[in-house]
């Protein structure tokens, strides 16, 4: 079944909204190697084009698919550092801007405590990304693309909000499908009120919704708190959502189709250099494969495959591999680990999987 309908007219495969940030990782290459250890002792650092819509941007043009990204960066040298690291990759930035009030481009240091250790230290005041307003918002630009995706943070205040719920009417109004990408991060928000209202307002708007647990759990907490992962798939088909994607980490994840089936997968398994990046991965597969019209079930492995192999690298935004590259891992994969992949049931549900985490 074809769940979602692609315009192949359209000159851009992807549009996406959000977040553009700076990550600096501790140094991990051939001359460098900061080995796991608290960020106080770290005085090595990688920099690299951070935000998870920015890496899932990178990810697309990787992939071979035409991406542009509506966002604002600082007028600086960071901001400099931004536009020329897209515009070499291949992302438009007709519609990335500069913010002309001094607003700065979120830093991230990431520490590094073990495989499955691992935490962020952001700088996020008087930040660039959440200045976008409505007047950086074109209807044209999204008409011409095939799929908008907005990130969630770009909803935590105002004027980013406005501008992100008008960019999903104008989606609405030229058909171009919504996958929203719930995106939780707990800076900047104010309270869970504001997150379940905004949250719930694109998620309404929404043809894929993608998230964790705890994702839905924020974005239906004015509407039904505590729903299984059932009954919140249930619930956005009922509004408008043909794909609800509910990720549980290392015990994998599942899509809820709108004619009532699901297929689930778990991680692929590596050894682990940071525990965040993997999302980023994720949405990079699984859009490439929604683009390329595949089954569900193989677009899951293939977004599953990408978590795990950002998870072993040192940034999310350099090591997002092609599709070559990830055909290649499966295959090492399951050489050494058998077949990981959910298979499904004659009725359309997900049958089981086996064990393995990233």
């Amino acid at each position: 079944m074809d769940y979602l309908e692609f315009d192949a007219h359209r000159p851009l495969d992807l549009v996406l909204l959000g977040r553009i940030a700076i990550d600096f990782n501790p140094a991990y290459s051939d001359t460098v190697k900061e080995a796991f250890k608290p960020l106080k002792e770290v005085r090595y650092f990688e920099k690299y084009v951070g935000g998870s819509p920015a890496n899932i941007a990178v990810g697309a043009v990787r992939h071979g698919m035409k991406a542009g990204f509506i966002g604002k960066i600082s007028n600086d040298q960071f901001g400099d550092f931004v536009l020329e690291y897209f515009e070499r990759q291949g992302i438009d930035t007709s519609h990335v801007t500069r913010c002309r009030g001094g607003e700065k481009l979120g830093l991230t240091f990431t520490e590094m405590l073990s495989p499955s250790e691992s935490r962020i230290l952001m700088y996020r005041n008087c930040i660039a990304d959440l200045q976008l307003s409505v007047d950086d918002i074109d209807g044209p630009y999204i008409a011409d693309a095939k799929m908008l995706l907005i990130s969630g943070t770009a909803l935590a205040e105002s004027p980013s909000r406005e501008a992100a719920l008008k960019a999903a009417l104008l989606a609405r109004q030229v058909g171009t499908p919504i996958l929203f990408d719930i995106d939780y991060r707990a800076y900047n928000w104010k309270s869970a009120d504001e997150i379940a209202i905004y949250y719930a307002a694109i998620a309404r708007q929404a043809d894929v919704i993608m998230g964790s647990r705890e994702e839905f759990d924020l974005t239906e907490a004015l509407i039904r708190p505590g729903m299984t992962d059932e009954e919140s798939a249930s619930y956005w088909h009922g509004e408008r959502a043909k794909i609800v994607v509910i990720k549980h980490g290392m015990q994998g994840s599942t899509a809820y189709v709108s004619d009532g089936g699901s297929y689930s997968i778990k991680p692929f398994p590596v050894t682990a250099r940071k525990g965040f990046g993997g999302g980023d991965g994720y949405g990079s597969g699984f859009i490439y494969g929604l683009l390329s019209g595949w089954d569900i079930q193989r677009c899951l492995e293939f977004g599953s495959a990408e978590a795990s192999m950002m998870v072993r690298a040192n940034n999310c935004s350099d090591a997002l591999p092609t599709p070559e590259e990830v055909r290649a891992f499966i295959a090492e994969e399951k050489a050494l680990y058998g077949e990981m992949v959910a298979q499904v049931a004659p009725d359309g549900a997900a049958g089981p999987t086996s064990e393995g985490g990233a």
